[in-house]
């Protein structure tokens, strides 16, 4: 006798491969002959999408097994036959993991679609809008890629450095300076944050050539690294030292945007009752910019 457990088990996976028979047919239907590289089939064709021999010849697979495939049988598929279909149905990177899910397989890592590729201009008005408060932009490799006055006039960022913060952190003298003597108990933090990032993409290059740069730059981050300690992204709390207006507390929060898994936007927030607010209202004023023009290590 089957228990409650197994009777929702089965219940939930139903439910996946009915998702699964009705989205493969809407995606089915939208994809024209044309489209497709195949005749339109004249009258003779019922519907305007593909018929299931004409994606499972397209894909290089059975028709007998896309059939089974698209009525929602429990049946073993690999990555390599969905990526098949994924391509001949057209499907955007979101559609292609909504369809592993579906299917009962780990999604692959997300990818930018071309049509979110120009939305860097949307997140430039994001982070502009975020002043006087600090905002900066940065990649999977934690590159920077924007970033507002405030970041700059606060966070020291600027033309001429090494335009990744996580080497930064590291090696730049005036980051270092503003943070004071909460950079030590901040470091290990950041690390244990970079090591997370890297652990979504193990064999991707571009985080190893981030990693032997900043272990050439910085004993104490190839100390750290050794640890091997992993801290999930999010929120995390500052004391900057200003040079001009004195201690600054603000609260970082790292967000992604599932439309560009590529990117982070990292706001930061003054605390309450600090009189952060205030200072970094001033240091955006005309006045403020006149008084703090250059980044002065503390």
């Amino acid at each position: 006798m089957a228990t409650p457990a197994q009777h929702a088990t089965d219940g939930t996976k139903a439910h996946r491969l009915a998702e699964l028979r009705e989205f493969l047919m809407s995606r089915r239907a939208r994809v024209t002959p044309a489209e497709a590289g195949l005749p339109d089939g004249g009258a003779r064709r019922r519907t305007p999408g593909l018929r299931r021999e004409e994606v499972a010849v397209l894909a290089g697979v059975g028709v007998s097994w896309y059939q089974w495939l698209e009525q929602g049988r429990d049946i073993t598929v690999s990555p390599h036959v969905l990526d098949a279909v994924a391509r001949v149905l057209r499907l955007s990177s979101a559609e292609r993991r909504h369809l592993y899910s579906l299917a009962g397989l780990n999604p692959p890592p997300a990818e930018v679609d071309p049509a979110h590729a120009d939305m860097c201009e949307g997140l430039t008005r994001l982070i502009d809008a975020w002043m006087p408060f600090p905002a900066h932009i940065m990649d999977r490799y934690w590159n920077t890629v924007l970033y507002n006055d405030a970041a700059s006039m606060v966070l020291g960022m600027r033309p001429g450095i090494v335009q990744n913060c996580l080497i930064a952190f590291f090696t730049d003298p005036v980051y270092r300076s503003r943070s004071g003597t909460g950079w030590s108990a901040l470091a290990p933090q950041v690390v244990a944050q970079f090591r997370a990032a890297c652990s979504e993409c193990p064999d991707d290059e571009g985080f190893r050539a981030v990693i032997d740069e900043a272990k050439g730059a910085s004993a104490e981050f190839a100390e750290l690294w050794q640890r091997r300690d992993v801290a999930p992204g999010g929120q995390v709390r500052k004391e900057l030292h200003h040079p001009v207006v004195g201690t600054l507390s603000v609260e970082s929060t790292h967000l992604r945007v599932p439309a560009r898994p590529d990117l982070a936007i990292v706001l930061h927030t003054p605390l309450p009752a600090t009189g952060t607010e205030s200072k970094l209202q001033w240091l955006a004023s005309p006045e403020g910019r006149r008084g703090s023009m250059y980044p002065v290590p503390g």
